[in-house]
């Protein structure tokens, strides 16, 4: 564990320095985020604050290699999470193209599938299922290589459509890396194999990539992730888990004291953790699709109708409607982690206490606010 933090730390100071410089470097190259009518930020900021986490992720991953536990592990480790960032620099590449050049949708979607096929074409990817009650469902190819794709492809435009207030996609993913890490880690402990995984690795880079680059992302925010950011984040968050299903496609859950080998939704969370981290941005793509459909517009369109223009709209400041979508993210993704791999009332009792506080800050909050506004001093009698 102790080596996973140094490689955290190593990622987050990384990104955090870099950050200055591809703040610099976006302002020289014109890559800026001009004021458009369904942004919320009020003067332009530069972009490629993606690179600035690329270059975390890569700190990460070579400060591991040096360390003595992390560096003797399976040469699979180490190959699979080159992989994702080889992967993840293609994809953050295309970023950087759309954020000087403002490419076509369809053009960055073929970016997308480029670099999903990538990892797939150097096995990482789906190999096979473990399902409650099934046994283990084996894909062929046709079908590895397509849910492979969906899933990172998938994942990556989630991530894209979430990206807008300040420090909002870093945090969620930043959450998620954390919730996937406690996973891939409680999962290879669980199953008495080696704690250096690739999954965990790569979790550790991602969270440490995302933490270093918030102090500059955040509400005032000095530098935008960009299309390279968040299809960075995207495809290092998927690429993780489709590491764990293929290195724990065999792997038989075994029953301890603290671990809730009995639920069957234990077998299928590698692929599905990913997808309740990020079931708050999927929500808002799917919404958004739907919306734009019954309008008679293509799904691309962009409007001012995501989850977190609505809580602008509820009265939020823009701070705290962050942290809300925060918290809501660490809700899911931990309260997954939580209920699904401990039998334990404690486990409930958290995800509780977690789901009422967020809901009573997502929908009391305003309301307390709008009436201490209303029941304020008369005019005349303040100091």
């Amino acid at each position: 564990m102790r080596e996973y933090l140094l490689v955290f730390l190593a990622a987050a100071v990384v990104s955090y320095l870099l950050c200055v410089v591809a703040r610099e470097l976006a302002m020289r190259t014109g890559a800026v985020a001009e004021v458009r009518d369904r942004d919320v930020h009020a003067v332009p900021i530069p972009y490629f604050g993606g690179v600035a986490m690329l270059g975390g992720l890569g700190a990460g991953f070579l400060v591991a290699h040096q360390l003595p536990f992390l560096s003797r592990s399976q040469p699979q480790t180490f190959h699979d999470a080159g992989v994702v960032l080889i992967g993840g620099a293609i994809i953050c590449a295309v970023g950087v193209l759309d954020d000087l050049l403002e490419l076509d949708a369809l053009t960055k979607l073929g970016g997308q599938v480029v670099a999903a096929g990538y990892l797939v074409l150097n096995g990482v990817q789906l190999y096979s299922l473990n399902l409650p009650g099934v046994g283990q469902f084996t894909l062929d190819t046709g079908q590895a290589i397509l849910f492979s794709i969906i899933l990172v492809v998938g994942t990556v435009n989630a991530i894209n459509f979430v990206d807008g207030l300040d420090g909002l996609a870093g945090g969620m993913v930043a959450i998620g890396a954390v919730a996937f890490f406690a996973f891939s880690y409680r999962l290879a402990d669980a199953n008495g194999e080696t704690l250096a995984i690739t999954a965990a690795l790569l979790c550790a880079c991602l969270a440490g990539a995302c933490v270093g680059f918030l102090p500059h992302n955040f509400f005032p925010a000095r530098i935008f992730m960009g299309d390279s950011g968040s299809m960075l984040l995207g495809l290092a968050l998927s690429g993780s888990a489709l590491t764990l299903t293929g290195q724990f496609a065999t792997v038989q859950i075994k029953q301890s004291s603290d671990f809730n080998a009995g639920n069957g939704l234990v077998l299928l969370l590698p692929v599905l953790l990913p997808i309740s981290i990020l079931v708050i941005p999927f929500l808002d793509l799917v919404l958004a699709v739907v919306r734009r459909t019954l309008r008679g517009q293509m799904f691309y369109h962009p409007d001012k109708e995501h989850l977190h223009h609505r809580l602008l709209e509820f009265g939020h400041s823009q701070r705290v409607a962050v942290v809300i979508m925060w918290l809501w993210s660490g809700l899911v993704a931990f309260g997954a982690v939580l209920v699904t791999l401990y039998a334990s009332v404690l486990s409930v009792i958290l995800t509780v206490v977690w789901a009422v506080v967020t809901l009573a800050l997502t929908f009391v909050l305003p309301r307390l606010q709008r009436s201490s506004v209303a029941v304020g001093p008369a005019p005349g009698t303040g100091a």
